[in-house]
């Protein structure tokens, strides 16, 4: 997985992004952790099921849905149903390789 290193993306708060299977990190994080890897590689995962495009639109209506229930941007974002998958098994070095297809979509 390619790691680029700047000082834009993502907005401080956040240790790395992932676009379309890239992930930005800042460079304040160098090098980012191997949970940091791995959280941003079930992004990828979740990514390549929804033909990268749908999962997009899928993670900003959700987003929106959330920050309406909770009223809180950061709560919104925990509560994202990919952040929930994401950070459940950011721990688990092996959890990609016994990961079911749309696993996500049970904590929705």
């Amino acid at each position: 997985m390619k790691i680029i290193y700047n000082k834009l993306l993502p907005t401080k708060g956040f240790v790395a992004l992932n676009l379309f299977g890239v992930i930005f990190a800042r460079k304040e994080y160098k090098p980012i952790s191997d949970r940091t890897i791995n959280h941003e590689s079930i992004h990828t995962a979740q990514m390549r099921e929804m033909l990268y495009l749908f999962f997009y639109i899928w993670y900003g209506i959700e987003w929106v849905v959330r920050l309406l229930q909770y009223k809180n941007k950061r709560d919104a974002y925990r509560n994202i149903s990919f952040e929930k998958e994401a950070y459940l098994h950011d721990m688990d070095p092996v959890y990609l390789k016994h990961r079911k297809l749309y696993n996500w979509f049970r904590l929705v």
